[in-house]
């Protein structure tokens, strides 16, 4: 395994004209970056398994000790999240600085944009402790500076794609990059997305308030982290993972389709910053903040009655249809942007080909949110979320400003 991993990361694969395709990664730094992704793997394998022994032990024999259980299960997974992106991102951010890397003009924009998002939900959260005239002015500067951080990463990748260098660095041409395509794709696919979030999440009724931005928070940074918990990568960008869409799917069906949507958004973006395969803007779009945005449509069958007493068919519906407009997103990418990687094949079928471990992806997802929808205290939180936001809204609510307690719905 390690003569291969040296010959990897050492030979370098050249453009038709014979200059160089790709910077590869120090190989040392490479190989510390897979190692430690195997080790982290494994762990939570062997972590899930612990705790899901130890959780139904304590179910059967202990059931008022339960809820406290699952606290500190939550807690200890948050933990080793943390320590999980605290160490892949450091290892990651010194290969960029001693390699120079080809993305410069784009990751660190990309990086810029991560951090203003982090930094804006602890600054909503803390906001909205206080007071919830604290919450929505710090909601509005924060969403402001967020948005022009979004702004600067399109206008440079737009100079990027410019340039020439984006098209040289990833293997192919700049004609063959259909822009026309792209934006039309993406144009499309975002008014699908909207269109199916303002539908179904028509009847929700409570907003963000720094409960729900915790609980986002939380899930995205759960999904980023098993995100490097991958079971094999493809050539070109794209890997299958341990479920690490879950948490992102739990959040939809939780505080439904318009908060996990805009979740999805934002996990698309960080993305950027652990797998940028960066070439048009609209490629950006598509293979990052679009794709997993519709992972926030897996919640669209939280509120069906037919399925009210089947909530594992409920959410692999939803994982189903989130997957498609995935799949799509990657797609149009694939035959608009990367067709040169076809090698001669038709672009489409090269495209579907490639981009189906989507499907292999979220099966895993599928199997472990059935065998979690399928737990009766699980269940039990569902219902909890499930009720009219009007009826939970408690009468205090009414009173001043000052109230510590979480700010009211926007």
């Amino acid at each position: 395994m390690f003569p291969n991993l040296l010959s990897a990361y050492v030979n370098t694969a050249e453009t038709s004209e014979g200059d160089p395709l790709y910077v590869y990664d120090d190989v040392w730094t490479a190989f510390a970056k897979n190692a430690l992704a195997n080790v982290f793997l494994y762990f939570a394998i062997a972590a899930l398994a612990i705790l899901l022994v130890v959780g139904i032990f304590i179910r059967l024999k202990r059931p008022d000790a339960f809820r406290t259980y699952i606290r500190y299960a939550v807690t200890f997974a948050v933990g080793a999240a943390a320590v999980i992106l605290t160490s892949m991102l450091a290892i990651e951010f010194y290969d960029m600085y001693e390699n120079g890397y080809v993305f410069d003009l784009v990751l660190w924009p990309a990086v810029a944009t991560a951090a203003a998002v982090i930094l804006s939900v602890a600054v909503c959260y803390v906001a909205g402790i206080y007071s919830r005239k604290a919450f929505r002015v710090a909601l509005i500067v924060c969403g402001c500076l967020c948005a022009a951080a979004f702004i600067a990463l399109f206008v440079c990748l737009s100079v990027y794609f410019s340039s020439g260098d984006a098209a040289n660095n990833n293997g192919v041409s700049s004609e063959s990059v259909n822009q026309l395509a792209l934006y039309l794709c993406s144009a499309g696919l975002v008014a699908a997305i909207l269109l199916l979030t303002f539908l179904l999440g028509r009847n929700e009724k409570k907003g963000f308030d720094s409960h729900v931005i915790a609980y986002a928070s939380i899930c995205i940074a759960l999904s980023f982290a098993l995100s490097y918990l991958k079971l094999w990568d493809m050539p070109q960008g794209g890997a299958v993972t341990f479920a690490s869409l879950l948490p992102l799917m739990i959040f939809s069906h939780l505080f439904g389709v318009k908060k996990g949507v805009f979740a999805g958004l934002i996990y698309g973006i960080l993305q950027t910053v652990q797998d940028p395969w960066l070439i048009h803007p609209a490629q950006f779009l598509l293979d990052y903040p679009i794709a997993f945005a519709a992972i926030g449509l897996s919640g669209m069958f939280r509120s069906v009655r037919v399925f009210q007493n089947k909530p594992q068919i409920r959410f692999a519906l939803g994982a189903v249809i989130a997957a498609i407009f995935r799949y799509t997103a990657h797609i149009l990418s694939g035959v608009f942007a990367f067709s040169e990687y076809a090698g001669g094949q038709n672009p489409w079928v090269y495209s579907l080909g490639y981009n189906a471990f989507v499907f292999v992806d979220i099966a895993i997802v599928i199997i472990a949110g059935v065998l979690l929808f399928s737990s009766a205290s699980f269940q039990v939180i569902l219902k909890r979320y499930s009720v009219p936001a009007a009826a939970k809204q408690p009468a205090a609510e009414s009173a001043d400003d000052q109230s510590t307690v979480q700010p009211r719905s926007l």
